[in-house]
């Protein structure tokens, strides 16, 4: 599947230079480069279930051996594989778990993709938090990576936590409201301004 790159990247990083000095000198680093989605609203939520709690270089190797595993991973792929088989990708009990309870999900019509476009962030995320195992951080990742919603903080990213840290406090620790405050000055381009803090920490861009 094709990846596609937000309508409104390059006004959000005009104003992102123009009203933050770290993303004045961050973004032209990186211009080559940009948020995209490949569409795919199942493999989204399963990469970032995937992906939860380990690095992007951790959890693109656990997805690689996941498709040497099902081959392509859809909702009838992981439910035909018994949780064993899966655990050989390297995924934990749990995340296998998850993965077939959101597979499950899917295939029984209890989620509605269809819809997403025309719902409120708050709202998409009250429904994909009642799946199991996937907590706010994961589909706060599901608006940013498929429905590329501009404004998505994700305030318990521990990149952009550590990114915050480096960039604006000199390495030192950050509250909530410190990454809150920071980010004020990014709005309403705060997914763009965490794209970026990620790639100040690791250039290679993480694709859900």
């Amino acid at each position: 599947m094709i990846a596609t790159r937000p309508s409104y990247w390059d006004e959000a990083c005009s104003q992102l230079m123009r009203s933050d000095r770290v993303m004045r000198k961050l973004i032209p680093q990186h211009s080559q480069t940009s948020l995209q989605s490949r569409g795919d609203a199942f493999q989204t939520l399963a990469r970032s279930v995937v992906g939860q709690q380990i690095s992007v270089k951790a959890a693109q190797s656990v997805w690689d051996r996941l498709l040497g595993v099902v081959g392509e991973v859809t909702p009838a792929s992981l439910l035909g594989q018994e949780a064993q088989a899966l655990r050989q990708a390297g995924l934990s009990q749990r995340k296998c778990e998850y993965l077939q309870d959101l597979a499950a999900k899917f295939r029984d019509g209890l989620v509605h993709p269809g819809q997403w476009s025309d719902m409120a962030d708050e709202a998409i995320i009250a429904e994909l938090v009642a799946i199991r195992g996937i907590g706010r951080w994961t589909a706060e990742m599901f608006l940013i990576f498929h429905l590329m919603r501009p404004d998505v903080l994700p305030v318990d990213d521990l990149g952009l936590q550590r990114g915050i840290s480096e960039r604006y406090f000199s390495g030192e620790s950050v509250s909530r409201s410190d990454l809150r405050e920071v980010a004020s000055a990014w709005a309403p381009w705060r997914s763009v301004g965490t794209w970026y803090i990620w790639r100040s920490l690791d250039p290679v861009a993480v694709e859900y």
